[in-house]
C-alpha cells in the first residue's frame, strides 16, 4: 500500500512503499513456495517421485497428527470419506507433478502448474453445471493462450514433451482438490480432514510403488532433507497463511499469491534455468490469467459498506499442509 508521509506546513511529499506485517508474510512464504520446485526438480534426482512424495506428505501428516491431537478422536465416516477423497486428489495431483519434474525445468514447471487456479471454475462446470463468470472465461483465455507460447509452438504445431504433458494433468488433480475441499469445508473438522488426506495422499504414494515399479531409492542426504524440509515448511506455511488472512484483503493475497510461478522462476533461472523469449512472455500471460480468473467485482452496496482490506480472504488455493 502507499503511505503519504508529509509535514503539517510543507507542500512537498514524499510517496513511500509499505507493508503490515501480515503482506510481508505472505511474501515471503510466496517467494519460499516457489522456490519449493527448484527443491523437489534436484530432490527427484536422487529418488523416485511415489517414494519422494510419500515421505514428504506422510511427514505433512505426522505433523498433523500432532497438532490436531485433541480433536482426532471425533472422527466421523463423513470425514473420513471427505478425507480420503481429497487425499487421492493430492496422491494424483503431486506424484503428476514431481514426475514431471525430472524432466523439465523448474520454472517451466511452475508457470505450468499456475494453470490450475482457472482450471478451478471449469472444473465446476463441468461436475456442478456452474457456469464460470466472465472474469474466469477471460482467465483460462489468457492462461490457455500463455501455455501455447510456453509451450514453444513450432513449423509442426505443439509439441508437448512428456514431463509437461503429465505436469499439465496434475493441474486438473490439484483443481479437483480445490473443488473437493470446498464441497466439504462446511461441514467437516478441518483439522482432521487435514490429518487423513495427508496421510492418505502419502500412503497411496508409497503403496502404489511396487505397481509402477519403483524401488526405494539408496539412501541420499538430498531427498531426506528436502522431503522432511517441505513437509515441516508446508504446515508452517498454512499455519502463517490461516493468521495472515485475517486481515489482509482477498484482492491483495490473490495477488500476492500469483507471484508464486514468478518466483520459481526466479529461483530457477539463478539455477541456470533459461526460457527463451516467447516462453517468458507466455509465463507472463498465465499470470495474467491467474489474476483475471480471480478478480471478483463487489456490488456498490458492498462497496459503500466495506473496505477491502477489513474482511478475510476466502482463498483456498494453497491447502493445509500441502
Amino acid at each position: 500500500m502507499l503511505h503519504t508521509l508529509s509535514g503539517p506546513r510543507t507542500p512537498a511529499r514524499t510517496s513511500v512503499v509499505s507493508f503490515t506485517r501480515q503482506e510481508l508474510a505472505l511474501l515471503g512464504i510466496t517467494a519460499a513456495w516457489g522456490g519449493t520446485f527448484l527443491v523437489v526438480h534436484l530432490a527427484v534426482q536422487h529418488s523416485g517421485p511415489l517414494f519422494f512424495v510419500g515421505l514428504r506428505f506422510l511427514t505433512a501428516g505426522l505433523i498433523s497428527l500432532v497438532v490436531f491431537r485433541r480433536t482426532l478422536t471425533g472422527l466421523t465416516r463423513r470425514e473420513l470419506g471427505a478425507g480420503t477423497a481429497i487425499g487421492v486428489a493430492i496422491f494424483l495431483g503431486y506424484a503428476l507433478q514431481t514426475l514431471g519434474l525430472q524432466t523439465i525445468p523448474s520454472s517451466t514447471s511452475a508457470f505450468l502448474t499456475a494453470l490450475y487456479v482457472p482450471t478451478v471454475p471449469l472444473l465446476q462446470w463441468a461436475v456442478f453445471r456452474r457456469a464460470p463468470k466472465p472474469a474466469a472465461l477471460a482467465g483460462v483465455a489468457l492462461a490457455f493462450t500463455g501455455l501455447v507460447l510456453l509451450a514453444g509452438p513450432g513449423a509442426h504445431g505443439l509439441r508437448f514433451s512428456f514431463g509437461e504433458v503429465v505436469t499439465l494433468i496434475s493441474t486438473v488433480a490439484i483443481a479437483a482438490e480445490i473443488v473437493l475441499i470446498g464441497v466439504f469445508a462446511r461441514t467437516v473438522d478441518l483439522g482432521r480432514v487435514t490429518a487423513v488426506q495427508l496421510l492418505v495422499g502419502g500412503g497411496l504414494s508409497l503403496a502404489i510403488m511396487p505397481v509402477a515399479g519403483e524401488a526405494v531409492p539408496p539412501f541420499s542426504w538430498v531427498w531426506l532433507l528436502a522431503a522432511i524440509g517441505l513437509g515441516v515448511a508446508s504446515c508452517l506455511i498454512q499455519l502463517t497463511m490461516n493468521w495472515a488472512q485475517q486481515s489482509v484483503s482477498p484482492t491483495k493475497a490473490t495477488v500476492i499469491y500469483a507471484g508464486e510461478p514468478v518466483w520459481g522462476g526466479v529461483v530457477g533461472r539463478l539455477a541456470g534455468d533459461r526460457l527463451p523469449g516467447l516462453a517468458i512472455i507466455g509465463a507472463v500471460l498465465i499470470v495474467a490469467g491467474v489474476l483475471v480468473s480471480e478478480l471478483k467485482p463487489r456490488s456498490r452496496r458492498q462497496r459503500a459498506v466495506r473496505s477491502p482490506d477489513t474482511f478475510p480472504s476466502p482463498i483456498s488455493a494453497k491447502q493445509p499442509c500441502p
